[in-house]
């Protein structure tokens, strides 16, 4: 199993990506596809991960008044348990910490409850209470 992480640079990648988040998200996590897709799609930084070269994974990351937002971290359920979220969480990490203007801010991300031991292994923190987006339980977790 080879797994590879890219910074998604063209068209065709971030269509992979979006499908992929459709398929974890709308499909199998009941999500709304109007609240899936938003204004940040343009000025996020999209990432497309594959599996033996198969598209298997997609995240996001974007500046925010708070900081640096990770997020739709998404992960194809037949490749989940194979180290993709691991790769694609150090992708991400990697590539916000060779932006120089990201150094200094806080890095956070609203965690679905079963990706927090994940993201505590990265460093994560969780804070706060409990809340839904979507209709799904989610903790933030800072860095």
């Amino acid at each position: 199993m080879v797994i590879n992480v890219k910074v998604i640079d063209n068209l065709a990648d971030l269509a992979k990506a979006l499908a992929i988040r459709r398929e974890v998200f709308v499909l199998e996590q009941s999500v709304p596809e109007s609240a899936e897709h938003d204004a940040n799609e343009p000025i996020a930084v999209h990432f497309l991960a594959e599996l033996d070269d198969l598209p298997v994974g997609a995240a996001r990351w974007r500046f925010t008044d708070d900081g640096v937002k990770m997020e739709r971290f998404a992960v194809l359920g037949a490749s989940r348990g194979k180290g993709v979220g691991t790769a694609l969480t150090r992708a991400v990490l990697d590539n916000i910490a060779a932006h120089p203007q990201s150094a200094g801010q806080t890095k956070y991300l609203h965690a679905q409850l079963l990706a927090v031991p994940l993201y505590k292994r990265f460093g994560f923190q969780q804070i706060g209470e409990l809340f839904e987006e979507c209709g799904i339980v989610h903790c933030k977790m800072l860095l």
